[in-house]
């Protein structure tokens, strides 16, 4: 993730991975035979943490918002943030990381089922959640309170009163 974050995607080669990692090319080609093997890692393993983050959220909803949007506006972290919306654009283009992209919807709709019963409703708030991570990318002062009352609005507009 350090050669997406610092040169973004398209700097990713084994040579470029095996130099930052201080080893030799050949021990990264023993393990990634391709790019998109390398690509796939690095997105799988940022969707583990996001994953196992959904799964450990409040079940109170207001809670649970606040602790989403606190995962959303990073300050900090901007630049993995970038570098991880980086790579799931890139399943656009690479089938190779569509599953990633399908497991972490999938995680998504799952957190905001009991929030927003409605799956048309719930795909829309899924959308805007995956917009305010990109959001969050081109908006470096955007801040968890933001971001919360997006989130917050979009739930008690299409879900469950819970948050009114």
């Amino acid at each position: 993730m350090r050669v997406v974050e610092r040169d973004g995607v398209a700097a990713v080669s084994q040579r470029r991975v095996a130099a930052e990692a201080g080893v030799a090319p050949s021990a990264v080609t023993y393990y990634y035979a391709a790019v998109d093997d390398l690509l796939v890692d690095a997105l799988t393993r940022v969707n583990d943490t996001y994953v196992a983050a959904l799964a450990t959220l409040p079940d109170d909803a207001d809670a649970a918002l606040r602790a989403l949007a606190g995962m959303i506006a990073v300050g900090p972290e901007r630049a993995h943030v970038m570098a991880e919306c980086e790579l799931f654009l890139l399943a656009a283009r690479r089938p190779a990381l569509r599953p990633q992209i399908e497991r972490w919807n999938r995680a998504v709709d799952a957190f905001l089922a009991p929030h927003v019963p409605d799956p048309d409703d719930r795909a829309g708030v899924c959308a805007a959640v995956d917009g305010l991570f990109v959001r969050a990318c081109t908006e470096p002062g955007l801040t968890v309170e933001e971001v919360y009352r997006t989130l917050s609005r979009l739930v008690s507009r299409n879900g469950r009163a819970a948050l009114r």
